[in-house]
């Protein structure tokens, strides 16, 4: 139900690509260059794999990985994230939110407008609540929502009073949304993020996409706060989530 709600979203966006084999990468997910203006943001390739107590979220595009990031807008209404994200069939509770709370995904994001990481310091700057700019990690949970747009999906938004459970490392937003502080890496048109795991079966059994996309702040906190509005690529061009780990 949740792969299918995540179809009829990314439909709804707007989005068609044909995904074949591609490059010089292995196993994962191929696609083919589609679109060259959005080079930093085109995947040809995406993979999970696991070695001991990691699992490697993988992704490849066909300009360098990285080099484009949001302009500021100087208030933190209306202003963007730019993202790398791997949706996964991965459950919800296994990262330290409720059981199937939603769409589980990791992030690699970079928004200059605010910080999200109140326990590091990514710049080093003796400051930790300035560096939201430079790419860093989350685990966000998805669910579909109208107020983001017909069939669009946003974070899932912690309504007020409700409790739920959260993560050690949840950053105090209203949103099911971790700040572990896994830092990815950048290398020419790759990114990757390594991922410790207690239970690497969870990983191992799980299915996954990759996505690049453009999420807007809203205005309200509870309207909801962070939405999905600008799907760049979806490296199965369908969103069937068809990726199997360490194949």
């Amino acid at each position: 139900m949740a792969n299918h709600s995540l179809l009829l979203a990314f439909i709804a966006a707007g989005f068609s690509a044909t995904a074949c084999a591609g490059g010089h990468h292995h196993g994962g997910i191929q696609a083919e260059k589609k679109n060259i203006e959005l080079a930093p943001f085109d995947i040809i390739h995406t993979k999970i794999t696991t070695e001991g107590s990691i699992a490697t979220f993988h992704m490849a595009v066909s300009g360098n990985a990285g080099d484009n990031t949001p302009t500021a807008s100087g208030q933190l209404a209306g202003s963007h994230v730019f993202s790398y994200v791997w949706p996964t069939t991965i459950d919800s509770y296994e990262v330290g939110f409720d059981k199937q709370a939603g769409i589980l995904a990791l992030a690699v994001t970079s928004h200059p407008d605010f910080d999200d990481t109140p326990l590091y310091d990514e710049n080093n700057d003796g400051d930790t609540g300035n560096d939201g700019n430079l790419w860093h990690s989350h685990w966000v949970v998805l669910h579909p929502d109208e107020r983001c747009g017909k069939g669009a999906l946003g974070v899932a938004d912690i309504p007020e009073g409700v409790k739920p459970r959260l993560p050690a490392t949840w950053p105090g937003l209203p949103i099911l949304l971790d700040s572990p502080g896994w830092d990815p890496v950048f290398s020419a048109e790759h990114v990757e993020v390594r991922v410790p795991f207690a239970d690497m079966a969870v990983v191992e059994q799980a299915n996954f996409d990759g996505v690049t996309a453009g999420l807007r702040v809203n205005q309200s906190v509870h309207s909801p706060l962070l939405c999905v509005v600008n799907v760049m690529d979806i490296a199965s061009g369908d969103l069937s989530l068809p990726g199997k780990v360490n194949h």
